[in-house]
């Protein structure tokens, strides 16, 4: 059995943050009801492109709603409020990613909730939270990787402002409101009492400063831009030049430092005052990073890599081509075939394994594919089930 087995989620989300973290529900076991409404042809994910298996059936949607069901409802219709209560009824969690005045609006708080199910647990995820000046603002990654000062760390020190290649804000924010739910359904099933969570957008992209903001807070110290990619204090810890391409290097305990000027033939490197410690080579960098560069430029990333293998921490530099046709994801399960009306298609496997159980991986469903079975399972007989269709409900 799945870790998340028996949990029922209700997911009012569309487009990234929301829906990643309900698909790593998803992945654990649990049942997660994506609420998609109909008069807005569901989650504007499915018409993100340019890629598509069919129309409304984004590859983009695929990335984010693997294991999920779909039930359309239009929560903006006064309808939709009893079919939102008694499916309330007999769910764990909810989990939204509406901005942050909507989630009232549309009925998923706590306190709109309680009555039909005092122990239901309310996440919401939004972009700067549901209380301040910004609550009714809306905002998405890489607006929060600019306000949260990423982009003055990424890329050359000469170079403009760069985000980071992915959207690692939403990311992280959907994993974070994952962990929240299911902290409060953990506390919810102890104390019979459910509650508000709440996660933001900004909030998690603040956090992820990490020790950086440790640094600014208590000595002033605004970090910056580092060649090479680098780490800010610990050197060698970055790209290195090879004879064909490049390779990252992480020296990032002391023991690595000896293993590393074996393995290049430069043992007597180990003796030399200015790289004795972390603290001589990030003063001597500029210098150790030309000579590793002449020294790694002798042999192809493929052959430092089958040198390295096991003793010095290192990675090729792959584009996403490279990095998905890789040995170690091709041979290992971490990208799965699934089923889907256009035939197989590929996505990534869950990331977490539990052994001795096999994770699911069902692509996303189609709008609505679950709907009529849900309000069945609800209660809602055939004739009321077409009534509310009629009615623009679902």
């Amino acid at each position: 059995m799945l870790p998340l087995s028996g949990v029922r989620v209700i997911a009012v989300e569309q487009y990234g943050a929301g829906p990643f973290g309900s698909m790593l529900l998803g992945d654990l076991g649990a049942e997660v009801i994506k609420i998609e409404n109909p008069a807005e042809s569901g989650d504007v994910g499915r018409s993100i492109g340019p890629h598509f298996f069919a129309p409304g059936d984004s590859h983009f949607f695929q990335a984010f709603n693997r294991n999920k069901r779909s039930l359309t409802l239009n929560l903006k219709h006064r309808g939709a409020r009893p079919v939102l209560h008694r499916l309330a009824r007999f769910a764990d969690a909810t989990l939204d990613n509406l901005r942050g005045d909507q989630a009232e609006r549309l009925g998923v708080t706590y306190d709109q909730l309680k009555e039909c199910n005092p122990v239901i647990v309310c996440t919401h995820l939004s972009a700067y939270g549901r209380e301040g000046p910004r609550r009714a603002w809306p905002g998405y990654d890489y607006l929060m990787q600019a306000e949260a000062g990423y982009l003055s760390l990424t890329g050359e020190p000469d170079a403009p402002p760069t985000r980071c290649g992915l959207s690692i804000v939403d990311q992280m924010a959907g994993l974070y409101a994952a962990f929240a739910m299911v902290s409060g359904v953990l506390a919810a099933r102890a104390t019979r009492q459910g509650r508000d969570i709440d996660v933001s957008l900004f909030d998690t992209a603040l956090q992820n400063l990490s020790y950086l903001a440790v640094w600014y807070l208590n000595n002033g110290v605004s970090q910056g831009r580092e060649p090479r990619s680098s780490h800010p204090s610990l050197t060698p810890s970055q790209l290195y030049r090879t004879k064909d391409g490049f390779i990252f290097i992480m020296c990032n305990k002391e023991k690595f430092w000896p293993v590393l000027c074996d393995c290049i033939g430069r043992p007597d490197w180990q003796e030399r005052p200015e790289y004795k410690d972390f603290g001589a080579r990030l003063k001597h960098r500029a210098q150790l990073t030309s000579e590793l560069d002449d020294v790694l430029s002798a042999r192809t990333t493929v052959e430092w890599i089958a040198l390295f293998a096991g003793k010095v921490p290192a990675a090729p530099v792959h584009d996403v081509k490279s990095a998905l046709e890789n040995d170690f994801v091709q041979s290992n399960g971490r990208i799965r075939s699934a089923a889907h009306p256009s035939g197989s298609i590929r996505l990534l496997a869950p990331p977490v394994r539990c052994p001795g159980d096999e994770m699911p991986c069902r692509s996303a469903p189609s709008i609505g594919a679950d709907t009529d079975e849900i309000l069945n399972d609800l209660g809602f007989a055939s004739s009321e089930v077409a009534a509310l269709r009629d009615d623009g409900v679902i």
